[in-house]
């Protein structure tokens, strides 16, 4: 039997700057990008065809649900098959619009306006702002210097919320979005035993879950013991590029199934009938798919590796364990300082998009977007996050790319 096709090869460049989504639309053609969290490829064709089967019959009214239980329905036995997890019982779940909102709905559920709410950064930035728009305050627990969670800091970040008073939570990113970093059993356990200590309600970010590369192993939050009274958020939409098609679960642990029954009965308005058929084929069908995409992934963690070494072996890189996001220390390029945008010396921190130091140096000189490091929150300054969830070839042209405009800017300097 052939080896299934590298979906990370199936497109050219030419296809994907005719595309109009977030990632190819917002920078001239003669960018490539590596920021966004969008794939290069083309939809799983089990995918394809339930949407196309659904467009042709104009079944494009209102989400059921009975639809809503079938997503809930697959996910469950995904998790089983891949994690060898049985605890997703989906009398537990609710279809929520997209993760972020989830979270969101989560959050009003456990916590009140002004309530703090602990993250680690660097950590997925539109964390801050969906936070602190809903009116509760961030307080940061940074990660280790070996970017993974430092319990010691998170639990003196616990003790300070409590203290503080009110229902604070944790915003758990699970796998870690920008490090990549695959959160362990152990870890998770000993989370939730300082989360119970302290009596903070855990909410885990699990968007990344099905991304997992061959060396690591994802544990779901809910299924280490004394996760009971958290929540975790999950969809297909990072797994087979489906943020486009909005739906995601929001899934209670055993103790919290109350909490979920107050949710309210609009929230299920908000997600796409296509999406929610789309995301059940995904984790029901789309298993051979993801195989050959996370092979393709596997193998260009390590091409980023090589092509760091070779053109630019000052930056630090640690091959992340799950998701397509490599976290890249440039510190050593010693350019922050020198290329900062102006606009972005404020307190308060940046949206997503705004750009400084080595990213917006890479985007001036070397033609590649990246996403800016100083978004994520504390500890991001001088580094970039780079989307390899593409082609070798569009990898290894960013890459050197890169390596040669720190060349001319070193010879000017």
């Amino acid at each position: 039997m052939a080896e299934p096709m590298n979906p990370l090869e199936e497109l050219s460049l030419e296809q994907l700057r005719a595309r109009t989504s977030m990632k190819w639309s917002a920078h001239p053609p003669d960018v490539l990008p590596l920021w966004v969290a969008e794939m290069d490829v083309r939809l799983a064709p089990p995918i394809v065809e339930a949407l196309k089967d659904a467009i042709d019959a104009g079944d494009t009214g209102y989400p059921s649900h009975d639809t809503g239980m079938a997503y809930a329905e697959a996910l469950s036995a995904f998790a089983v098959q891949r994690w060898g997890w049985g605890g997703l019982d989906v009398d537990r779940t609710a279809i929520v619009p997209d993760v972020m909102l989830g979270v969101v709905e989560a959050l009003r559920l456990v916590t009140d306006p002004g309530d703090a709410v602990i993250v680690n950064p660097p950590v997925y930035a539109p964390f801050y702002a969906f936070i602190t728009h809903d009116g509760r305050r961030v307080r940061e627990a940074p990660l280790g210097t070996d970017g993974r969670l430092d319990l010691d800091t998170l639990q003196a970040a616990f003790s300070r919320a409590r203290a503080e008073g009110g229902r604070p939570a944790y915003l758990l990113s699970n796998p870690h979005n920008p490090t990549g970093t695959v959160h362990t059993a152990d870890e998770l356990q000993a989370v939730a035993a300082l989360a119970e200590r302290y009596g903070v309600r855990v909410i885990a970010d699990e968007v990344h879950a099905p991304l997992v590369l061959p060396g690591a192993r994802f544990t779901p939050y809910l299924s280490v013991p004394g996760a009971e009274g958290a929540f975790a958020l999950m969809s297909a939409s990072k797994g087979w590029n489906l943020a486009g098609l909005k739906a995601a679960l929001l899934i209670a642990g055993t103790r919290a199934e109350a909490d979920l029954r107050r949710l309210p009965e609009e929230v299920s308005h908000g997600p796409s009938h296509l999406g929610i058929l789309a995301h059940t084929v995904a984790f029901d069908q789309g298993g051979g798919w993801l195989d050959a995409l996370l092979a393709g992934l596997d193998a260009n963690r390590r091409l980023l590796r090589d092509l760091l070494t070779e053109h630019l072996p000052t930056v630090g890189y640690l091959p992340p364990e799950g998701t397509y996001l490599a976290w890249l220390d440039c510190r050593a390029l010693g350019i922050e300082e020198a290329e900062t945008d102006a606009g972005s010396g404020r307190d308060e921190l940046p949206v997503v998009s705004e750009l400084s130091g080595t990213a917006l140096m890479f985007l001036n000189r070397a033609k590649v977007a990246l996403s800016s490091g100083h978004v994520f929150g504390t500890g991001g300054g001088g580094h970039v996050r780079l989307n390899f969830a593409t082609s070798p070839a569009v990898l290894t042209e960013a890459v050197e790319r890169m390596g040669r405009a720190m060349h001319a800017r070193a010879r000017q300097v």
